[in-house]
């Protein structure tokens, strides 16, 4: 496994924890965040990775691109998982 690919995947968490935070009426639990924010964390860093759009394209150095393609990635499944969820509960 690569370096990028962990920090993608653990920066995830973390942004996956960081919007369930945000959107208190849409988070998983804490569990259910860092689950849904590794899974975007690893979708986000590699698509974006994919499409040369990481950090290293952007001029940010690997790492950087790693940590901010993960969190953002990681955080924008958590809020479209936690809003499809909120909605089918209504």
């Amino acid at each position: 496994m690569s370096t990028s690919l962990i920090i993608s995947l653990i920066s995830g968490a973390v942004g996956g924890n960081v919007a369930g935070a945000l959107m208190k009426g849409s988070s998983l639990g804490t569990l259910g965040n860092s689950i849904a924010g590794i899974a975007g964390g690893g979708l986000g860093g590699g698509i974006l990775g994919a499409l040369g759009m990481g950090g290293a394209a952007a001029g940010a150095g690997p790492i950087l691109g790693s940590l901010l393609t993960g969190g953002v990635g990681g955080g924008a499944l958590m809020a479209i998982i936690g809003l499809i969820r909120k909605a089918m509960s209504k």
